[in-house]
């Protein structure tokens, strides 16, 4: 049986995941949720479909809302999630996948499973030492290899709940996503740019163009950071406090498979 994985990233976490989750189950596609974002319906077919994505504020980031009520599952024998976080989130995140889907698909989630990865919120706080980040990663490749074998069998999993959580969600999600693509607002670009327009190729949402050397951004933000991240000379910046913080890329993802994001 086929399995289609759609993948949405900033910083290489669900691509990762989706990479490995591919490698162990074979016969396996990968696909960037960002390739499709301008398709009016995704069909992908019979066989298992993948949903792999990070979670933001307790939700899913808002390309990945739009994807979940534009795909046709009628056909799909099998639908699962992997959601991927620093923190915590994996209930009301699936939750909401499911909600979408049920509501614009007709059918939910077979199964749905968190991976906890290095968190890299930037704006917030700076990732995990990388020492820290080698026993994350040891622990999450445990948990994907658990998730794959679920998946290879086509197992069902309940979609986990919590009421808290919710309110959480009910708060802080909503907040977020209100003004999420002008976030870009803030972000700013100094000398030591260098004119890569490596910030541009990798956005997923196509929301940075490089007039006269420097970065300008669009207003279609998908508040991903990997702008950001990504920047080798840290020439990108969203307020003071960033400039002090230390930058993340998951070590097992190259910025040129990054670049695929549009693609």
């Amino acid at each position: 049986m086929e399995t289609v994985i759609y993948y949405f990233t900033g910083t290489g976490n669900s691509l990762a995941v989706a990479k490995k989750i591919a490698a162990a189950a074979g016969d396996c596609r990968i696909v960037s949720i960002a390739s499709v974002k301008d398709m009016e319906e995704i069909n992908p077919g019979k066989g298992r479909v993948g949903i792999i994505c990070p979670v933001y504020f307790l939700g899913l980031p808002a390309m990945v809302g739009s994807f979940a009520r534009r795909i046709n599952l009628s056909q799909s024998q099998y639908v699962f999630a992997v959601v991927t976080l620093g923190g915590f989130g994996v209930s009301t995140s699936l939750q909401q996948l499911d909600d979408i889907l049920k509501e614009h698909s007709h059918r939910g989630l077979d199964a749905g499973f968190g991976v906890k990865m290095p968190g890299n919120y930037v704006l917030m706080y700076s990732p995990p030492s990388e020492e820290k980040q080698k026993g994350i990663f040891i622990t999450a490749d445990k948990k994907i290899s658990d998730i794959t074998g679920k998946i290879s069998r086509s197992e069902q999993e309940k979609i986990p709940r919590s009421f808290f959580l919710r309110l959480l969600y009910n708060h802080f999600y909503i907040k977020h996503i209100s003004h999420i693509h002008d976030a870009d607002r803030h972000f700013t670009v100094s000398d030591r740019c260098t004119s890569c327009g490596t910030c541009a190729a990798i956005c997923p949402a196509d929301n940075i163009v490089i007039l006269e050397g420097k970065p300008v951004w669009k207003h279609q933000c998908e508040l991903c950071c990997g702008c950001i991240h990504i920047c080798t000379v840290k020439a990108i910046q969203a307020g003071k406090e960033t400039e002090k913080r230390a930058r993340y890329r998951n070590p097992s993802i190259r910025v040129e498979e990054l670049k695929q994001n549009q693609k």
